[in-house]
Protein backbone atom coordinates (compact mmCIF):
# COMPACT_ATOMS: atom_id res chain seq x y z
CA UNK A 1 0.00 0.00 0.00
CA UNK A 2 1.37 3.70 -0.72
CA UNK A 3 1.02 6.84 0.47
CA UNK A 4 0.77 10.24 -1.03
CA UNK A 5 4.04 10.37 -1.62
CA UNK A 6 5.17 6.78 -2.78
CA UNK A 7 6.08 6.04 0.00
CA UNK A 8 4.84 2.45 1.38
CA UNK A 9 4.19 0.84 4.17
CA UNK A 10 6.35 -1.64 3.43
CA UNK A 11 8.92 0.50 3.03
CA UNK A 12 8.54 2.57 6.63
CA UNK A 13 8.18 -0.63 8.12
CA UNK A 14 11.84 -1.58 7.41
CA UNK A 15 12.89 2.02 8.06
CA UNK A 16 11.73 1.60 11.60
CA UNK A 17 13.23 -2.16 12.24
CA UNK A 18 16.65 -0.50 11.08
CA UNK A 19 16.09 2.52 13.66
CA UNK A 20 15.85 -0.20 16.33
CA UNK A 21 19.04 -1.50 15.30
CA UNK A 22 20.60 1.89 15.63
CA UNK A 23 19.22 2.72 18.96
CA UNK A 24 19.84 -1.12 20.67
CA UNK A 25 23.33 -0.34 19.49
CA UNK A 26 23.85 2.99 21.16
CA UNK A 27 22.13 1.73 24.48
CA UNK A 28 24.76 -1.13 24.03
CA UNK A 29 27.86 1.15 23.97
CA UNK A 30 26.64 3.89 26.44
CA UNK A 31 29.38 5.24 27.90
CA UNK A 32 27.53 6.17 31.16
CA UNK A 33 27.92 2.67 32.21
CA UNK A 34 31.26 0.05 31.89
CA UNK A 35 29.75 -2.59 30.17
CA UNK A 36 30.99 -6.74 30.40
CA UNK A 37 30.79 -9.01 27.60
CA UNK A 38 27.76 -10.72 30.15
CA UNK A 39 26.13 -7.47 30.50
CA UNK A 40 25.56 -6.86 27.28
CA UNK A 41 24.81 -10.05 26.24
CA UNK A 42 22.04 -10.00 28.62
CA UNK A 43 20.97 -6.65 27.85
CA UNK A 44 20.79 -7.05 24.00
CA UNK A 45 19.04 -10.82 24.81
CA UNK A 46 16.42 -8.88 26.94
CA UNK A 47 15.60 -6.05 24.31
CA UNK A 48 15.23 -8.38 21.30
CA UNK A 49 12.85 -10.90 23.45
CA UNK A 50 10.83 -7.88 24.99
CA UNK A 51 10.64 -4.86 22.67
CA UNK A 52 10.78 -6.20 18.93
CA UNK A 53 8.42 -9.23 19.96
CA UNK A 54 4.81 -7.47 19.07
CA UNK A 55 2.86 -5.94 16.52
CA UNK A 56 4.76 -2.74 17.14
CA UNK A 57 1.78 -1.15 15.75
CA UNK A 58 2.05 1.81 18.68
CA UNK A 59 5.10 2.53 17.33
CA UNK A 60 4.47 3.27 13.94
CA UNK A 61 1.39 5.02 14.83
CA UNK A 62 3.93 8.27 15.16
CA UNK A 63 5.40 7.79 12.01
CA UNK A 64 1.82 7.50 10.23
CA UNK A 65 0.46 10.11 12.25
CA UNK A 66 3.61 12.52 11.40
CA UNK A 67 2.89 11.61 7.34
CA UNK A 68 -0.60 13.04 7.51
CA UNK A 69 0.31 16.14 9.67
CA UNK A 70 2.46 16.81 6.93
CA UNK A 71 -0.28 16.37 4.41
CA UNK A 72 1.27 14.80 1.92
CA UNK A 73 4.91 15.71 1.93
CA UNK A 74 8.01 13.82 1.69
CA UNK A 75 9.26 12.67 4.96
CA UNK A 76 13.26 13.51 4.87
CA UNK A 77 15.23 10.78 5.93
CA UNK A 78 15.83 12.88 9.54
CA UNK A 79 12.23 12.87 10.09
CA UNK A 80 11.83 9.27 9.01
CA UNK A 81 14.48 8.53 11.88
CA UNK A 82 13.20 10.87 14.68
CA UNK A 83 9.46 9.33 14.50
CA UNK A 84 11.00 5.99 14.31
CA UNK A 85 12.66 6.74 17.62
CA UNK A 86 10.39 8.12 19.13
CA UNK A 87 7.48 5.46 17.70
CA UNK A 88 10.64 2.74 19.52
CA UNK A 89 10.67 4.33 22.52
CA UNK A 90 6.80 3.65 22.77
CA UNK A 91 7.50 0.24 22.14
CA UNK A 92 10.40 0.32 24.87
CA UNK A 93 7.26 1.62 27.36
CA UNK A 94 5.40 -1.18 25.97
CA UNK A 95 8.17 -3.66 27.06
CA UNK A 96 8.98 -2.28 30.33
CA UNK A 97 5.01 -2.16 31.21
CA UNK A 98 4.21 -6.01 29.97
CA UNK A 99 7.40 -7.21 32.07
CA UNK A 100 6.26 -5.88 35.15
CA UNK A 101 2.66 -6.75 34.64
CA UNK A 102 3.39 -10.50 33.88
CA UNK A 103 5.23 -10.84 37.10
CA UNK A 104 2.27 -9.30 38.64
CA UNK A 105 0.01 -11.19 37.51
CA UNK A 106 1.66 -14.86 37.43
CA UNK A 107 1.48 -15.39 33.85
CA UNK A 108 2.74 -17.80 31.67
CA UNK A 109 2.50 -16.47 27.99
CA UNK A 110 3.26 -13.74 26.50
CA UNK A 111 3.36 -13.39 22.51
CA UNK A 112 2.82 -17.24 21.77
CA UNK A 113 6.22 -17.56 24.19
CA UNK A 114 7.28 -17.89 27.62
CA UNK A 115 7.18 -14.15 29.95
CA UNK A 116 10.72 -12.59 29.91
CA UNK A 117 10.63 -13.86 33.86
CA UNK A 118 9.51 -17.23 33.11
CA UNK A 119 12.88 -18.36 31.36
CA UNK A 120 15.63 -20.01 33.03
CA UNK A 121 17.94 -17.77 34.90
CA UNK A 122 16.36 -14.85 34.29
CA UNK A 123 13.17 -14.86 37.28
CA UNK A 124 13.25 -11.47 39.27
CA UNK A 125 15.93 -9.97 37.48
CA UNK A 126 13.29 -9.22 35.30
CA UNK A 127 12.28 -6.51 37.30
CA UNK A 128 14.85 -4.70 37.38
CA UNK A 129 15.24 -5.50 33.18
CA UNK A 130 11.81 -3.20 33.58
CA UNK A 131 13.65 -0.61 35.10
CA UNK A 132 16.27 -0.60 32.59
CA UNK A 133 13.60 -0.25 29.85
CA UNK A 134 12.13 2.56 31.47
CA UNK A 135 15.32 3.98 31.31
CA UNK A 136 16.69 3.50 27.94
CA UNK A 137 13.24 5.81 27.29
CA UNK A 138 15.50 8.80 28.88
CA UNK A 139 18.24 7.69 27.22
CA UNK A 140 17.23 7.56 23.92
CA UNK A 141 15.04 10.82 24.27
CA UNK A 142 18.24 12.66 25.61
CA UNK A 143 20.32 11.71 22.85
CA UNK A 144 18.34 12.47 19.53
CA UNK A 145 15.48 15.00 20.77
CA UNK A 146 17.82 17.64 23.68
CA UNK A 147 18.38 19.60 20.94
CA UNK A 148 14.42 19.96 19.85
CA UNK A 149 12.04 22.91 20.88
CA UNK A 150 9.18 20.43 22.47
CA UNK A 151 12.15 18.44 24.03
CA UNK A 152 10.77 19.23 27.83
CA UNK A 153 7.22 18.56 26.15
CA UNK A 154 8.49 14.88 25.40
CA UNK A 155 9.86 14.32 28.99
CA UNK A 156 6.68 15.56 30.27
CA UNK A 157 4.16 13.54 27.93
CA UNK A 158 6.45 10.13 28.83
CA UNK A 159 6.09 10.79 32.24
CA UNK A 160 2.49 12.34 32.36
CA UNK A 161 1.22 8.95 30.53
CA UNK A 162 3.12 6.52 32.74
CA UNK A 163 1.37 7.79 35.86
CA UNK A 164 -1.58 7.35 34.16
CA UNK A 165 -0.53 3.83 32.92
CA UNK A 166 0.84 3.06 36.21
CA UNK A 167 -2.62 4.47 38.24
CA UNK A 168 -4.52 2.35 35.97
CA UNK A 169 -2.66 -0.62 37.06
CA UNK A 170 -2.90 -0.08 40.72
CA UNK A 171 -6.55 0.23 40.39
CA UNK A 172 -7.34 -3.15 38.03
CA UNK A 173 -5.08 -5.07 40.67
CA UNK A 174 -6.88 -3.58 44.03
CA UNK A 175 -10.30 -4.27 42.52
CA UNK A 176 -9.27 -7.47 41.03
CA UNK A 177 -7.35 -9.47 44.56
CA UNK A 178 -5.87 -12.95 44.72
CA UNK A 179 -8.52 -15.02 46.00
CA UNK A 180 -11.57 -12.46 46.05
CA UNK A 181 -14.58 -12.66 43.94
CA UNK A 182 -16.75 -10.05 44.62
CA UNK A 183 -18.04 -8.75 41.62
CA UNK A 184 -20.12 -5.69 43.30
CA UNK A 185 -16.75 -3.72 43.08
CA UNK A 186 -17.35 -3.85 39.18
CA UNK A 187 -19.30 -1.55 37.50
CA UNK A 188 -19.37 0.45 34.12
CA UNK A 189 -17.85 3.31 35.10
CA UNK A 190 -15.08 1.54 37.14
CA UNK A 191 -14.26 -0.77 33.97
CA UNK A 192 -13.90 2.66 31.71
CA UNK A 193 -11.20 3.89 34.41
CA UNK A 194 -9.41 1.09 34.38
CA UNK A 195 -9.22 0.40 30.22
CA UNK A 196 -8.85 4.55 29.95
CA UNK A 197 -5.79 4.62 32.14
CA UNK A 198 -4.35 1.09 31.76
CA UNK A 199 -4.05 1.20 28.21
CA UNK A 200 -5.77 3.94 26.05
CA UNK A 201 -3.47 7.05 27.41
CA UNK A 202 -0.20 4.88 26.15
CA UNK A 203 -1.29 2.89 23.41
CA UNK A 204 -3.63 5.44 21.34
CA UNK A 205 -3.37 8.96 22.58
CA UNK A 206 0.68 8.67 22.90
CA UNK A 207 2.10 8.05 19.33
CA UNK A 208 -0.45 10.65 18.23
CA UNK A 209 0.59 13.40 20.98
CA UNK A 210 4.35 12.29 19.62
CA UNK A 211 3.65 13.35 16.19
CA UNK A 212 1.99 16.53 17.21
CA UNK A 213 4.91 17.69 19.30
CA UNK A 214 7.18 16.83 16.33
CA UNK A 215 4.84 18.70 13.98
CA UNK A 216 5.32 21.75 16.10
CA UNK A 217 2.17 21.85 17.46
CA UNK A 218 1.14 22.45 21.20
CA UNK A 219 -0.90 19.48 22.95
CA UNK A 220 -3.16 21.90 25.32
CA UNK A 221 -4.68 23.17 21.30
CA UNK A 222 -5.99 19.32 20.76
CA UNK A 223 -8.13 18.43 23.61
CA UNK A 224 -10.74 17.05 21.25
CA UNK A 225 -8.20 14.53 19.19
CA UNK A 226 -7.45 13.22 23.10
CA UNK A 227 -10.48 12.70 23.84
CA UNK A 228 -11.45 10.82 20.58
CA UNK A 229 -8.17 8.97 20.79
CA UNK A 230 -9.05 7.85 24.41
CA UNK A 231 -12.45 6.90 23.24
CA UNK A 232 -10.84 4.65 20.71
CA UNK A 233 -8.61 3.07 23.17
CA UNK A 234 -11.47 2.33 25.07
CA UNK A 235 -13.37 0.57 22.42
CA UNK A 236 -10.76 -1.28 21.60
CA UNK A 237 -10.06 -2.49 24.78
CA UNK A 238 -13.84 -3.80 25.02
CA UNK A 239 -13.22 -5.74 21.86
CA UNK A 240 -10.41 -7.28 23.13
CA UNK A 241 -12.25 -8.13 26.44
CA UNK A 242 -15.07 -9.56 24.65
Amino acid sequence: MSNQNGTTSSDLREAFLRVYSVLKSELLNDTAFEWTDDSRQWVERMLDYNVRGGKLNRGLSVIDSYKLLKEGKELTRDEVFLASALGWCIEWLQAYFLVHDDIMDGSHTRRGQPCWFRLPKVGLIALNDGIILRNHIARILKKHFREKPYYVDLIDLFNEVEFQTASGQMIDLITTLEGEKDLSKYSLQLHRQIVQYKTAYYSFYLPVACALLMAGENLDYHIDVKNVLIDMGIYFQVQVSC
